[in-house]
């Protein structure tokens, strides 16, 4: 009778462990959905604002038409690797994206006319910030991936999470910030 009732705790307390990791588990995988939504949200207020900084520059900027399109096909490609939630695409657009914005700002300096302009002021000034949005809110969603794999490949939580297919998530890196930055090019 001893034994049973023992046994009994035992199994118990194994449960509701096993019921804290799971519970564990279902936080860490909604809060990096609500991480990528944070960013998608970022993302989305600067893909508003591109067109209208596009058109800014368009009235100053006859001859960099190439420049103005590459940023217009990266916009577009980043809109749609962020609706289909996919890190690898999103980090691969969102690296032509920022060259394309690197290009634009650095050919903005030759145009006074531009640079004086208030709506292009404005914009270049909001679409900074939103960088600075977009990168605060990807360290966010990295920590949580982070913290989503090494929960899952810890003892005893792994046994939890592969009962309950709980898998690795991917971290959303951006392939402009791997390569590295030729001097001579910007100084030459």
């Amino acid at each position: 009778m001893v034994v049973a009732v023992i046994s009994l705790v035992i199994l118990a307390v194994a449960v509701l462990y096993a019921v804290q990791i799971y519970n564990n588990l279902v936080r860490l995988k909604h809060g990096i959905d609500k991480a990528w939504a944070n960013i998608d949200v970022a993302l989305k207020q600067r893909h508003e604002e591109l067109p209208k900084l596009v058109e800014v520059c368009k009235q100053y900027m006859h001859y960099e038409q190439e420049t103005l399109d590459r940023v217009v096909r990266a916009r577009g490609a980043v809109f749609e690797a962020s609706a289909e939630g996919d890190p690898k695409r999103l980090g691969a657009a969102e690296g032509a994206l920022r060259a394309g914005l690197g290009s634009l700002f650095a050919l903005a300096e030759g145009y006074p006319d531009l640079k004086a302009n208030d709506s292009f002021r404005h914009l270049s000034t909001r679409i900074s910030g939103l960088e600075e949005t977009i990168a605060d809110r990807r360290e966010l969603y990295n920590e949580s991936v982070n913290r989503n794999n090494v929960r899952i490949e810890q003892f005893p939580d792994l046994f939890v999470a592969r009962l309950f297919a709980f898998g690795p998530r991917e971290l959303l890196e951006f392939a402009s910030e791997r390569q590295d930055v030729d001097l001579r090019a910007l100084f030459g």
